[in-house]
């Protein structure tokens, strides 16, 4: 199959996960990360204006999801002790299910901050993302990413890949503050942010319910299916195997 002809796109908007990084840096090396270091880093850092902010937001979705019938770990107040527990007992909680919301991500993009700046932790791309990237930049394109990881967290990623720091080639930043990814809303929120119409971007994902979202805002797609070759069924969206696809 040719290549994507990118002359009629203006924006190319990326996925991170299983898109420009490999699944298992985020799952084998950065979730885990956060996870370990959670409890300490609430200690270290309890009087930050930006940790207590986002454990104040912890809290206030503890008691949605309460009100929503969910029954989350109890939440001690009195001391500083007990509220640091408490945050980390919740923060675990919502971990394990994978939760994306906001608060913890800020708690996680933190934590991955000092790993970057300590040496611990160094950003993945697949090999083919730094040419891609430089080529788009030739272009004239406009490159941005969209995940559910707080924006500190993406910048850090892509600042510390082994090929340099590749955030010059990366207008903006979006994380789930402008929605959720497989929400047509946020695409549109996305658009109107930049300015640009909706049918001038390229979105690539690895993830159909996202893609389907995009192209309900009027955005063409992509499926990324890395480590695969053959015929791999899109559901209407094209499919490529590496960024070498788009031209």
């Amino acid at each position: 199959m040719p290549p994507i002809d990118p002359a009629p796109t203006k924006i190319i908007l990326l996925d991170i996960e299983g898109t420009t990084t490999p699944v298992e840096f985020v799952y084998e090396t950065l979730f885990p990360y956060a996870r370990t270091s959670l409890k300490e880093f609430l200690k270290r850092n309890w009087s930050d204006p930006e940790v207590r902010e986002a454990v104040s937001g912890l809290r206030s979705h503890r008691d949605s999801e309460i009100r929503a019938g969910e029954l989350p770990p109890p939440w001690i107040v009195g001391t500083d002790e007990s509220e640091t527990a408490s945050a980390a007992e919740y923060g675990w909680w919502l971990m394990d299910r994978d939760s994306k919301t906001g608060p913890l991500k800020v708690l996680q993009g933190l934590i991955w901050q000092s790993g970057y700046q300590q040496g611990r932790l160094k950003g993945q791309v697949y090999t083919d993302v730094p040419a891609a990237f430089e080529r788009w930049s030739r272009q004239g394109k406009v490159v941005a990413i969209y995940s559910s990881g707080s924006e500190l967290a993406q910048r850090l990623l892509f600042a510390t890949t082994e090929s340099g720091d590749l955030t010059r080639h990366i207008r903006t930043f979006f994380d789930t503050r402008v929605g959720m990814k497989a929400n047509p809303e946020s695409y549109r929120r996305i658009a109107e942010l930049l300015r640009t119409p909706a049918d001038y971007f390229l979105f690539l994902s690895d993830t159909l319910a996202e893609l389907d979202a995009a192209r309900s805002a009027g955005m063409k797609t992509a499926l990324v299916v890395r480590g695969r070759s053959g015929d791999d069924p899109g559901a209407g969206h094209r499919v490529i195997h590496d960024f070498d696809a788009i031209g």
